[in-house]
């Protein structure tokens, strides 16, 4: 493929991916992102089934993420007295393997850092295309033209906002909020864990999450849509503690730990539709194409879709315009494993009707069939072996 300069905004999972894969295939790469480092920490992220572990081990970094990966958490939900109501099974919320979302985001720049512009501390503020490129304007670094824009920077996509047209035409709010403070109870070793038990606690639009004292605390609840500054930790804390208030169990215990943790990430859920990935010189790639807030699949979609997007390119020489259009068609096909699920009306339902009926499904036959449909939808692509394509040519 002929050397394409190309420019990627986001260096969490999708970005570092996408960035390993076009400099593999020729592309000269510059990866922008607006913190200062690779994000630390995080909710644990997993991958499952052969699709999943092919990329990486393609990648090269199958053998680390098994070196790094966590127990998986088995969910045991509880009454206000402590009395174990219904299991979610680590099974399913871990998959084949599961990881911090700081550990593997760490793993993967390592894995681009030394082939790859990357530029910290700065984001796109202007996107303009023209015949020969995507001039691109910068809130602090200088101004720079680009042949291709790949938008890997999440559900608030700022590329997707550029290219495309304001957050509100394209992210749909599923009605609730989630929550992750604290250090994750194993983010102090590299080494796998055993199965762990965390537990989690509802009340009608309410669950609170806890692995124990000081351990990593996740919150969801039901909310139309917040105003508030999502770089003010204190707003989020606050936020958070008024929808708490007055519950038992250990709610008033998680809630002072809250008040101490730096750590601490609020927002919306959401779900991503798009007719389409790619606009002229620019595409979406991971949540910021097709994100699904805790909906089960975001990171092996991201990490697939970089693959596939940059495999398709070296396939087409270069011709964005035929790479893209096949991209959408592959994309959209396996996009759908997150479908339409709302992760936060199960975990959290409104009602205690629906509490009680969420915790009989986890117990019966039908959520078994549940997980067995997830794990064969991960495998539902035709995956193509690019680099034996273009070694065969």
């Amino acid at each position: 493929m002929r050397n394409l300069s190309v420019l990627v905004s986001g260096a969490g999972i999708a970005g570092p991916a996408l960035a390993y894969w076009l400099h593999r295939y020729g592309c000269t790469v510059t990866v922008v992102e607006r913190a200062a480092a690779p994000r630390p920490g995080g909710q644990a992220v997993d991958f499952k089934g052969r699709t999943h572990r092919t990329v990486l081990e393609r990648m090269g970094v199958w053998e680390e993420i098994q070196a790094h990966r966590t127990g998986a958490s088995d969910v045991v939900f509880v009454d206000e007295h402590g009395t174990r109501r219904a299991v979610m099974s680590g099974d399913f919320t871990g998959g084949d393997v599961e990881i911090l979302r700081g550990d593997l985001a760490e793993i993967l720049y390592r894995r681009s850092a030394g082939s790859c512009e990357y530029v910290f501390g700065d984001s796109i503020t202007g996107l303009t295309e023209t015949a020969d490129g995507v001039h691109a304007t910068f809130e602090h670094g200088p101004a720079r033209t680009f042949d291709l824009v790949f938008g890997a920077d999440g559900m608030h996509s700022r590329v997707r906002r550029l290219a495309f047209g304001p957050e509100r035409d394209f992210v749909r709010h599923l009605g609730h909020y989630y929550c992750v403070a604290g250090a994750s109870p194993w983010s102090d070793s590299a080494t796998p864990r055993e199965r762990a038990t965390a537990y989690g606690y509802n009340a009608p639009g309410r669950l609170a999450i806890s692995g124990g004292s000081k351990a990593q605390q996740l919150y969801l609840f039901a909310a139309p849509e917040l105003e508030y500054a999502r770089d003010d930790v204190d707003a989020q804390r606050r936020i958070v503690a008024e929808r708490y208030a007055g519950l038992g169990w250990e709610v008033p215990r998680m809630l002072a730990e809250l008040a101490e943790f730096d750590d601490v990430y609020l927002d919306s859920m959401g779900q991503v539709r798009m007719d389409r990935y790619s606009a002229g010189r620019v595409t979406l790639v991971g949540d910021a194409a097709y994100g699904n807030t805790l909906g089960g699949f975001g990171t092996g979609l991201a990490v697939v879709g970089a693959y596939v997007i940059a495999g398709e390119l070296a396939l087409a020489d270069g011709d964005h315009t035929a790479a893209f259009a096949r991209y959408d068609e592959i994309m959209r096909r396996y996009a759908k494993i997150a479908g339409n699920s709302n992760a936060g009306r199960f975990l959290a339902p409104t009602t205690a009707f629906g509490i009680r009926l969420r915790n009989w499904f986890l117990e019966s036959r039908l959520f078994s069939l549940m997980t067995k449909y997830g794990d064969n939808a991960a495998n539902d692509i035709e995956l193509r072996d690019y680099a034996a394509l273009l070694a065969a040519r």
